[in-house]
């Protein structure tokens, strides 16, 4: 009797163990598609996109408009990552999005900045202002203070077809298409949204 009762101790432990497995494998089987093609929570990390994102905000990026889901793991090394299979759905960025991008050569590292740049565009920045196709841009969004420096004279540069002009708000002090050139789209992995966190700061992003 007493090794009966056993067994079946046995027998209930294997199977609350094989079905929280399970229930495991079917949250990652749903929350993948998600996280590919609907919505990702990201954290700001740096200061490239200041004022209009802070470090450690955490953003709602979409994947419905337009996104690029790479099919690689974690465990990957940054070369095996970067010829990972690309799958690029939805429309294409417009003029001043705020998206999350990645950079060749960086694996899947994210970086957050604004595309201002459309194929076919030539950038050019002077005196730390914006000049698409000679037109000026005067951005809002960027701080007097953050248009000098060396990185504030650039251009003209003329966007290759197929690719995007990123750069981050706090124009001297981010790494972008200045120095890693245009990107491609299968580069750009979402659009920025909204910054969810923290709760005081909660907002729309333009």
């Amino acid at each position: 009797m007493k090794k009966q009762k056993e067994e079946k101790k046995e027998k209930s432990l294997t199977r609350e163990i094989l079905e929280w497995i399970l229930t495991i494998v079917v949250a990652i089987a749903i929350a993948l598609p998600i996280r590919a093609f609907g919505f990702e929570l990201v954290r700001v990390d740096g200061e490239s996109m200041d004022n209009t994102l802070a470090n450690g905000e955490i953003m709602f990026v979409t994947k419905y408009d337009y996104a690029s889901t790479w099919l690689s793991f974690p465990w990957q090394n940054e070369e095996s990552k970067e010829k990972a299979v690309r799958i690029t759905t939805g429309g294409n960025p417009q003029r001043f999005d705020v998206v999350i991008c990645r950079y060749p050569g960086r694996g899947d590292t994210n970086f957050v900045k604004r595309v201002v740049g459309l194929p076919g565009d030539t950038i050019e920045i002077r005196d730390g202002y914006l000049y698409v196709n000679g037109d000026r841009y005067e951005e809002p969004y960027v701080d007097d203070e953050y248009r000098s420096g060396r990185l504030n004279t650039f251009g003209p540069y003329t966007v290759p077809e197929g690719e995007y002009f990123v750069m981050g708000d706090h124009r001297n002090n981010s790494n972008d298409s200045r120095s890693q050139g245009a990107i491609s789209r299968d580069m750009i992995i979402g659009h920025v949204r909204t910054v969810l966190y923290p709760f005081s700061g909660v907002r729309g992003i333009e």
